[in-house]
């Protein structure tokens, strides 16, 4: 396994404030000196459930700046919405601002020119099967957005010994990136010699883990949009890899979360895999073998193809999960049997038209063996609070194999020309619950 060096939609590295083009010469005292006192302007990422967004902008100025004389008309944002401006001793985001070297610049996520994960016409995105991505496509369904900002000081920011930096015209342009949750990734490459099949990977390893111990694994699989993307991929394109890595489920839950980034799509609806499915199981086994992996709390989740894999791999491969969480996919109902033994904790849309029946067909394979399977309906326009109660009522049934289906028409936003197939995964991933039962259970 090699390492890989990525930093993902950052900018080639320059001055610390770039002037827009003819200020150098026309700047009036004023600009010249907001120029002089700037050191740094660096632009913040964060995943939704939709795919990376640039949220906020941080500017590094020469001394520390008082928070409390700051406001969100301080800065304008081209083609940006400003939400909140503060003082902080870091280029991260604060619930409250404190004196401190750098400003941030919070945006608002919903603005249009927030997106970083575009999806593709003609790529292989969607559901497998039909008129969709076959078994060894390669074109890309999706395209990351490099992350850049320009911003102007259109108001005062003090600092805390009074000093006054005055308002100008100065445009300042990002010139790094600080992309949350996924800078914690390293990325590496690994080439299996069983299959002969080289995969890239990102590898999230717990900070200050100790080899004395043995840590969970999470597997993320992407769908085939992703594919032959670039290596960072499936982390931004949505939550599937990086809820597991944020600091509020590493406080819960420590583990390792593994992300393959396939060079071409790996499974379709025939149901017959490339290489790249046993180079997959191989990789998860190498991982292992290198970290301090307990091989009993292993777990896959993945959402379309990756819920496919998700699916075939259990069933080819009966010991190397103890849990997974299947977001929108689908195997044939007749080799579904061995899944009667796993635990599992699936998702769909009811209008998913090829997810939502191929489900409807294991779950009643899973029943037919005798296994217990916990089935609800929720709404897809549930609050945070309505899904933790969701999934506490499905979790108090005990069951080993829980099935949730979204209500008709809750999991496509307003005006959005997504499908329901991938508008379950903007969702399904914001449910921390779900989450906490896959982590608690062992082979």
């Amino acid at each position: 396994m090699e390492r890989r060096t990525f930093i993902a939609g950052s900018v080639a590295a320059g001055a610390t404030a770039v002037v827009g083009a003819g200020s150098a010469v026309a700047a009036s005292d004023d600009e010249a000196a907001i120029a002089e006192h700037v050191r740094g302007v660096t632009a913040i990422t964060k995943v939704f459930g939709d795919g990376q967004k640039l949220i906020a902008v941080a500017v590094e100025y020469d001394r520390a700046i008082d928070n409390s004389a700051l406001s969100t008309s301080t800065f304008t944002v081209t083609g940006r919405t400003v939400t909140k401006v503060y003082a902080n001793t870091a280029v991260d985001l604060a619930g409250r601002g404190r004196d401190g070297r750098y400003v941030i610049v919070e945006l608002s996520p919903d603005d249009t020119a927030a997106a970083l994960w575009e999806t593709r016409q003609g790529g292989s995105g969607g559901a497998p099967g039909g008129g969709g991505p076959k078994v060894g496509d390669s074109t890309p369904g999706g395209t990351i957005v490099p992350a850049k900002a320009s911003l102007v000081q259109q108001g005062t920011v003090t600092t805390t010994r009074g000093t006054r930096y005055a308002a100008g015209d100065t445009t300042l342009t990002t010139t790094a990136v600080v992309n949350l949750v996924v800078d914690d990734f390293e990325q590496f490459t690994f080439e299996d010699p069983a299959t002969g099949q080289t995969l890239r990977y990102n590898l999230f390893v717990p900070k200050g883990h100790d080899r004395r111990k043995r840590y969970p694994l999470v597997l993320f699989l992407h769908d085939a949009s992703v594919v032959n993307v670039a290596t960072e991929g499936p982390l931004v394109q949505g939550l599937g890899a990086v809820c597991w890595a944020g600091p509020e489920d590493q406080a819960r839950h420590e583990c390792f979360v593994l992300a393959p980034e396939y060079g071409s799509v790996v499974v379709d609806d025939t149901y017959v895999p490339s290489t790249l499915f046993d180079a997959t199981a191989n990789l998860v086994q190498a991982v292992t073998e290198k970290y301090a992996i307990d091989e009993n709390r292993r777990y896959t989740t993945g959402q379309s193809m990756g819920a496919m894999m998700s699916l075939g791999l259990n069933i080819k491969y009966p010991d190397l999960f103890a849990a997974a969480y299947v977001v929108a996919g689908q195997w044939p109902s007749d080799v579904a049997a061995p899944l009667a033994n796993k635990k599992l904790w699936i998702v769909v849309s009811q209008d998913d038209d090829k997810a939502f029946p191929g489900e409807n067909a294991i779950t009643q394979v899973i029943k037919d063996q005798g296994t217990e399977v916990a089935t609800a309906v929720w709404d897809g326009h549930s609050t945070d609070a309505q899904f933790a109660a969701d999934v506490r009522h499905l979790k108090a049934r005990k069951a080993p194999v829980n099935y949730a289906s979204f209500q008709t028409g809750t999991t496509v936003p307003a005006g959005s020309d997504t499908s329901a197939h991938m508008g379950t995964w903007r969702i399904a991933y914001t449910i921390p619950g779900i989450r906490d039962w896959i982590m608690r259970q062992s082979r």
